[in-house]
């Protein structure tokens, strides 16, 4: 069972315990009709053009986009166009995100990351919390603090 990474905690799969199911992108109509579309999240590759989602971004409850290798940071450009172009469903990151990634996609529009209980291993909650902490305590906030 994969380790689901929210707000720097492992949590539940709520989109899942809520019914919700992923299919591939390829696959998405069919699924529609198979299922209700809020509880309907796709599967996107790295490689996606992210324009070529604009059409469903209405229908779709969530947006998984792999990471196939931690070096590959195309996912974090789909999910920053993604957010740009207006969806506001669940984005969620799968695969090889690392702790030290964490505030990268925050910052781009992700609101999980998705990894395997063998990363969750290496890089327990205490990372994932930390890095957070990094989002947090950047030179903007801090001038913000200080105006107030």
């Amino acid at each position: 069972m994969p380790v689901i990474i929210k707000d720097g905690r492992f949590v539940e799969d709520l989109f899942v315990e809520a019914g919700g199911a992923f299919v591939a992108l390829d696959q998405y109509s069919a699924a529609v009709h198979d299922r209700e579309a809020a509880l309907t999240g796709i599967d996107v590759p790295n490689d996606t053009d992210p324009q070529a989602l604009a059409g469903l971004m209405n229908s779709v409850a969530a947006i998984r986009i792999a990471f196939p290798a931690f070096a590959d940071g195309r996912g974090f450009s789909i999910a920053r166009k993604l957010r740009r172009m207006g969806f506001a469903g669940l984005v969620r990151a799968k695969g090889h995100v690392l702790a030290d990634q964490y505030p990268l996609a925050i910052r781009s529009g992700f609101d999980e990351v998705e990894i395997s209980n063998e990363q969750a291993g290496r890089m327990p909650q205490a990372q994932w919390r930390e890095a957070l902490e990094r989002t947090r305590n950047n030179y903007l906030d801090r001038l913000k603090h200080q105006a107030a």
